[in-house]
């Protein structure tokens, strides 16, 4: 089992909620379903290993301030899997 990785809960509106993540190497998210549709924004960029619900593992790579999005209904874990931390915001969208 992963140990947890860091959730700050950064800002919420009516219309959107902000989170910034810190996930050490081998610190998880822990599995979640999304939602709300959402977008992330590295903020330093790094490897992840990101299991769907089907049980398959996949490596991504995140650029930092290169935003992508993802729609409501995603279920993973997402999981640090580089040497150093790797951070992220991520804001639901409402």
């Amino acid at each position: 089992m992963h140990q947890a990785g860091q959730q700050e809960h950064l800002i919420e509106t009516p219309a959107a909620r902000v989170w910034r993540w810190t996930l050490a190497p081998e610190h998880s998210t822990g599995h979640h379903r999304h939602e709300h549709d959402y977008i992330v924004v590295p903020v330093t960029g790094g490897v992840l290993s990101v299991t769907g619900a089907d049980g398959e593992t996949t490596a991504m790579r995140q650029v930092a301030g290169q935003p992508y999005a993802g729609n409501a209904g995603v279920e993973h874990e997402v999981v640090g899997a580089d040497t150093g931390e790797v951070v992220f915001v991520e804001i639901e969208i409402l």
